[in-house]
């Protein structure tokens, strides 16, 4: 993932790009798991990402994306839009595994949409916010972030 920038350095940014991680981490998982033709296993993974995502989702769009909205309006309504087709496909998997036999395939095209969805937000949204945002607009994420915590391990 992007290390060239320094946005990394802004505690906001790092736990967002660590939350990335994990979920690419599952993404390959999710790829073995179609792979073996395991349904059950890669419901389970949907589970483990959208748990992952649903803090993720709100600082990003409860704190940094309405900060950086009136700068970048296209990009925002875009990575949103990205935000809520990934929800609907993962959240097919929030009560068990999907009867739909289409929905293995539908969860691979929305973890490849969401594979890309990460890349514009840690070279594109995240530079961008590290020369938009101000000390006081980095205050409002860390809010956002305190109020729905994260899933990754402390440290």
């Amino acid at each position: 993932m992007c290390e060239y920038c320094g946005c990394q350095a802004v505690t906001a940014i790092d736990e967002l790009t660590r939350e990335h991680d994990m979920v690419v981490d599952m993404i390959s998982s999710v790829r073995a798991a179609h792979a073996d033709g395991n349904v059950k296993r890669m419901a389970d993974l949907a589970r483990g990402i959208a748990a992952v995502l649903v803090p993720h989702t709100a600082v990003e769009e409860h704190g940094l994306f309405p900060l950086l909205a009136g700068d970048f309006p296209g990009q925002v309504a875009a990575l949103e839009a990205e935000h809520r087709r990934i929800e609907a496909v993962l959240g097919a998997a929030a009560d068990g595994t999907p009867a739909d036999p289409g929905w293995p395939d539908r969860l691979i095209e929305a973890l490849d949409l969401l594979r890309e969805h990460i890349l514009k937000e840690q070279d594109g949204m995240f530079p961008a916010a590290l020369t938009s945002l101000s000390g006081s607009d980095w205050d409002t994420v860390d809010e956002v972030r305190d109020r729905v915590g994260t899933l990754l391990p402390p440290g």
